[in-house]
């Protein structure tokens, strides 16, 4: 019965990882460029109380043991890379990847994270900068006299001179991506770092061989899928309800041991 009490409480411990997993998911819902987490569980070891195939006679054996599982544990939170809805803003400045890969950050630091969100913006130079004024990597700066800024599918950025009207080159966007995009570390305001697991980093150009290609004044949604999340929610609710109903019949029942001494 001790053993229920440990078992039934890994079980409860896991449901809170579980509901800590979709509430963070629910948060950020309207996050842009935001991905999914999914919480993975796996069984602990079992203590066996008599073996599979164990003889019975010396020419039988059981054909199954007795093996009692002591709980679960998380064994992982995955990040599904699946893409999101794209929505349509009309700002210049707002770009999306429709496929696979990730724009390049330069953070102050001098690495390079990654990122989905593509909300870009100005700073007072001109760069183009993520939320957090971190400038998109390779830098492009947006000179004070053009106009009509336009960023193609594979990446170019060409603006009009608003004296002469020429057309004016102002750089290519290159995008990155990852043999495991699940092994990226998440750093939060939607950037990723690389890691031993995601493999080495693979940098291209928009539309050509494994990428995606950018839309220029849309920005990618969260994959988060609000239904799946709420039922998500529940289940672990209830999980968590029925391995606390647990702990409380197996105290219920050592307290009627307890008081089969008077």
């Amino acid at each position: 019965m001790i053993r229920g009490l440990y078992t039934a409480a890994t079980g409860m411990n896991s449901m809170q990882h579980q509901i800590d997993v979709t509430s963070n998911n629910i948060a950020n819902v309207n996050t842009t460029g935001f991905k999914q987490d999914r919480a993975e569980f796996q069984d602990l070891m079992y203590e066996t109380l008599n073996y599979t195939a164990g003889q019975t006679s010396q020419t039988t054996m059981n054909p199954t043991g007795i093996d009692v599982g002591l709980g679960v544990r998380v064994s992982g939170i995955q990040k599904n890379f699946s893409e999101g809805d794209l929505k349509l803003t009309s700002n210049t400045l707002d770009l999306a990847i429709e496929g696979k890969g990730f724009f390049q950050i330069t953070l102050p630091s001098g690495e390079t994270a990654y990122t989905r969100n593509g909300a870009f913006k100005l700073n007072s130079e001109g760069s183009i900068v993520n939320g957090s004024g971190y400038s998109l990597s390779p830098e492009i700066v947006i000179p004070d006299n053009v106009v009509d800024v336009s960023i193609a599918k594979d990446g170019t950025v060409t603006a009009t001179d608003s004296q002469t009207g020429t057309t004016t080159d102002l750089g290519q966007i290159t995008i990155a991506d990852f043999i495991n995009s699940a092994g990226l570390i998440p750093l939060g305001d939607s950037l990723f770092m690389q890691s031993d697991a995601s493999g080495d980093v693979i940098e291209g150009n928009p539309s050509e061989e494994q990428f995606g290609s950018i839309q220029q004044g849309m920005i990618e949604l969260s994959n988060v899928k609000l239904v799946n999340e709420m039922v998500d929610l529940i289940t672990a609710q209830r999980a968590y309800e029925a391995n606390s109903k647990a702990i409380t019949t197996t105290d219920s029942m050592l307290d009627t041991v307890n008081r089969l001494k008077s």
